[in-house]
């Protein structure tokens, strides 16, 4: 494809003319802007290479990502086989996604290693990864269009999407198609049309940004319902609850196959509408303008698609042989009972230690602190995959799946060993409080201890093999191929769900605002460790709404970044942050073994329930139209003294 455009097609699923033609109301949205920021990581990339000459093997110790497909981008451009490339890494500081993509650095590292015949170190500087590094997908969507019949029942939407991929194609274009995994939002619309196209622009690169090209796609979604019932005098929150995906259509397929696995988002709604004190905001409202000040509330609901289905990169490239996912975990009883776990995933502060200790411990029957849970990617250990990592909300779905295969498979060999020493059954074997057992003779026990020197150490005298006290697991969920004629099928296996909302209080004369009361409910299935999951929303939370308020990539028109490093560029600290109230709601996934999905993305649904506060705010002040994703306080002054210009971009016609 010539020119500046990476990718360009039409996404359509349903009847989406004749949906048109039935339609009571049609909303048209002339232009939509979702800005260029990123979840930016406080600590930046960094990496150290050794060539060893007499092996020809590089050790990069680095704090990427996708160590497992890093090797695979690798080997190619450097013209070795992957077991000549054993990539390290640790815990890794913050990453968003965006430490996934250092594939080039990481190469030119190790040619340097090799043609200087010593370690090569490098460290990223702020302006590096302000300027060419990573930025998130700059989206508009132009000739927006919403069927809705008289009840508000949204049938069908269509719209023509500008992604700005920036100067180089790193996952792009398939990063700038990962909207379709969550194509109708939480909404029931049977019926859409995508023309999609992508460019690159002198700008910087796009990476993954946590929720990558799903957080424009949600905030369009969000901004249609908001656009619809400001248009058409719907209340927001019944327009959502009659258009949200119902409980009882759960497990849910979507129009473009994707599966929906659980979820109860009426539900969820009414939890944060109870923390936020909604009954109250007609009466905070009034308070707030005898102080001279406009309040507004808004909402922002999202999914969180997680595990990717990577046969989803076929419907961009057909030839590409990439489909499906796993994950690898094993797990063994040490010489002196003690539990050794080994993971693929990349830890980045979820705590990846904590819940695989608890899992693996609750399958064998152990204290936690029994469990010793060796977290990071190296190529030297057979913990890892092709797909390994930690991405996409995977680690509690893929990561955890593992470690449940593995510490399965070893429970499984620690009662056969236990049941040759007894001369028992399998069946009469029980494991509890760090012994294996017979059932109902806690007696009869054999210490961890003993069952990890037995094999090792004290294995003469048996008359077949005893059991190797060490298993390896690989966790695959069961993706199809999707349909790459269609653009068909389930992207990913879980779909965790945020809703958020807030109350804004904007000052008239300056548009200066504050967010006064913010909550956030999440349901991602079965919550293995609560604190960690509460974790997650906050981080997420904060970041959304450093995105909706103070951070934004700004270019002026000879293409010099303005914001290049924290002096610009503001990231939320502790006194930007609102008063934050969590709520949850748990609705396992039939789709993954332990019930769970992934969790941490959901920052899209922060985002536009900022935006949707500050369209509220100013319903009395110009009824004026929220645009744009990124709202600092002078575009809010000037939507106060110019409401006009945004609403010439809304348009309804009605039957």
């Amino acid at each position: 494809m010539r020119g500046n455009v990476s990718y360009s097609g039409v996404w359509e699923w349903g009847d989406v003319d004749k949906a048109f033609a039935e339609a009571d109301h049609v909303v048209k949205i002339s232009e939509l802007h979702f800005d260029r920021f990123n979840s930016t990581p406080l600590e930046t990339n960094g990496a150290l290479v050794e060539y060893n000459r007499g092996i020809g093997q590089w050790t990069i110790t680095c704090n990427n990502q996708f160590p497992g497909f890093a090797a695979i981008m690798m080997a190619p451009a450097l013209r070795v086989r992957t077991n000549k490339l054993r990539l390290i890494t640790q815990d890794i500081g913050g990453a968003f996604g965006n430490k996934i993509t250092t594939h080039p650095q990481l190469v030119a590292l190790c040619l340097l290693a090799r043609k200087l015949g010593r370690a090569v170190q490098w460290t990223e500087w702020r302006t590096d990864f302000h300027q060419s590094m990573s930025h998130g997908n700059e989206r508009w969507f132009f000739d927006t269009e919403v069927a809705v019949m008289a009840d508000g029942t949204m049938t069908a939407f269509r719209t023509t999407a500008l992604d700005d991929a920036g100067a180089y194609l790193r996952y792009e274009p398939l990063g700038g198609v990962i909207w379709s995994q969550v194509a109708p939002g939480m909404y029931g619309w049977r019926n859409i049309r995508l023309d999609f196209t992508q460019v690159m622009t002198n700008k910087a690169p796009c990476s993954p940004n946590r929720g990558y090209s799903r957080m424009q796609q949600l905030w369009l979604t969000e901004r249609i319902v908001d656009i619809v019932a400001h248009e058409l005098g719907f209340d927001r929150v019944e327009l959502r609850k009659r258009n949200y995906v119902q409980p009882e259509q759960m497990p849910y397929e979507t129009p473009n196959g994707c599966v929906y696995d659980s979820g109860d988002y009426p539900k969820a709604l009414d939890v944060v509408l109870d923390l936020i004190r909604y009954d109250t905001i007609e009466e905070r409202r009034q308070e707030a303008a005898s102080r001279g000040k406009l309040l507004g509330f808004g909402i922002g609901s999202t999914l969180d698609s997680g595990t990717n289905n990577f046969g989803q990169s076929q419907l961009v490239n057909p030839e590409l042989q990439f489909s499906g996912n796993n994950e690898v975990a094993t797990a063994k009883l040490d010489f002196f009972g003690e539990i050794v776990i080994t993971l693929g995933t990349v830890p980045q502060g979820q705590g990846h230690e904590t819940t695989a200790a608890q899992i693996a411990a609750g399958i064998l029957g152990c204290d936690v602190d029994i469990v010793e849970v060796r977290a990071g990617h190296d190529d030297y250990w057979n913990s890892h995959a092709g797909f390994s990592g930690t991405y996409a909300s995977q680690f509690a779905v893929t990561g955890l799946g593992a470690v449940k295969g593995a510490a399965e498979e070893l429970a499984h060999q620690m009662k056969t060993l236990a049941s040759m020493v007894f001369q028992c059954s399998v069946d009469d074997i029980e494991l509890a409080e760090g012994f294996a057992r017979i059932k109902g003779n806690p007696e009869a026990a054999l210490p961890f201890m003993a069952l990890g020197a037995i094999p090792n150490m004290n294995n003469a005298g048996f008359p077949i093999d005893p059991p190797p006290m060490n298993a390896r697991f690989v966790f695959r969920p069961q993706f199809e191929v999707p349909d790459k004629e269609k653009k068909f099928g389930n992207l990913t296996l879980t779909y965790s769900m945020q809703i958020h909302a807030c109350v804004v209080e904007v000052d008239p004369e300056t548009g200066v605002y504050e967010i006064v009361d913010y909550a956030a409910v999440d349901d991602c299935g079965v919550r293995v460790n609560p604190q960690i999951v509460e974790g997650q929303v906050m981080g997420a939370t904060a970041q959304a709404i450093g995105a909706a308020m103070f951070e934004v990539f700004a270019y002026d028109d000879e293409g010099n970044l303005l914001t290049p490093n924290f002096y610009d560029y503001h990231v939320p600290h502790t006194l930007d942050m609102p008063p934050l109230k969590t709520g949850a709601i748990e609705t396992p996934s039939p789709f993954t073994s332990l019930g769970t999905k992934g969790m941490g993305e959901g920052g899209g649904g922060g985002i536009h329930c900022v935006n949707a506060a500050l369209q509220d705010a100013l319903m009395t002040s110009g009824r004026a139209i929220v645009t744009s994703s990124h709202n600092p306080y002078h575009r809010v002054w000037e939507m106060l003294h110019d409401p006009e210009r945004s609403r010439e971009k809304v348009e309804v016609m009605s039957k």
